[in-house]
């Protein structure tokens, strides 16, 4: 995976609550075992007509809306556990997604997948909203390292991130890179076990 260190962007709004990761990505998409081309089909029956033809009124289909965050509404990532929601949106181009809750389960998977969820309040969430209305324009910037969203100089959030999942984000690393990476640590505590 990238490093995600730090990200200035504009944000692309799509403030619905209660987005499941079957909107995210149809069940119809999920027969590929490896994580390419999954982007494509992202939120697939929302962007799309039945004569595959795109929506015009959807965000994703607008020229004015761009960048590597999505600002969702409440309770993002609902419904059932599959990873390949995670999958989808990385693979589309978001590295971030913000939103005032999320699935716990979504949330796992997105963070094992190089793309970082950030929870704010429902206030913030609505001011994030507010901004880009105004300003479709507006960058955002977020820095892993020190755990903050930035909106606006009156506006600057500090997100929570496990410390195991932030090393991870910020060195580019999947579980097996991780562990990968402590071979000589974990070469040395077994030679000092004892074997009866």
């Amino acid at each position: 995976m990238d490093p995600l260190v730090r990200i200035n962007s504009t944000a692309v709004p799509l403030p619905i609550e209660d987005i499941d990761t079957d909107q995210i990505i149809p069940a119809r998409f999920l027969k590929a075992i490896t994580r390419d081309g999954f982007g494509e089909n992202l939120f697939r029956d929302w962007r799309y007509g039945k004569s595959d033809q795109p929506k015009a009124d959807f965000v994703l289909n607008s020229d004015i809306y761009s960048g590597q965050i999505l600002v969702a509404g409440r309770n993002f990532g609902c419904g059932s556990s599959r990873e390949h929601a995670a999958w989808a949106l990385h693979d589309y181009g978001f590295r971030i997604v913000i939103s005032s809750f999320f699935a716990d389960i979504f949330k796992g998977n997105a963070l094992n997948n190089g793309l970082l969820p950030i929870t704010v309040t429902d206030a913030q969430l609505d001011y994030i909203f507010q901004e880009i209305e105004k300003n479709p324009e507006h960058v955002f910037d977020v820095d892993v390292e020190a755990q903050t969203l930035t909106v606006t100089k009156d506006l600057e959030v500090k997100f929570e991130i496990d410390e195991y999942k932030k090393e991870c984000l910020l060195k580019g690393y999947d579980d097996i890179d991780y562990l990968l990476s402590i071979d000589e640590e974990i070469s040395r505590f077994e030679e000092k076990q004892v074997i009866y």
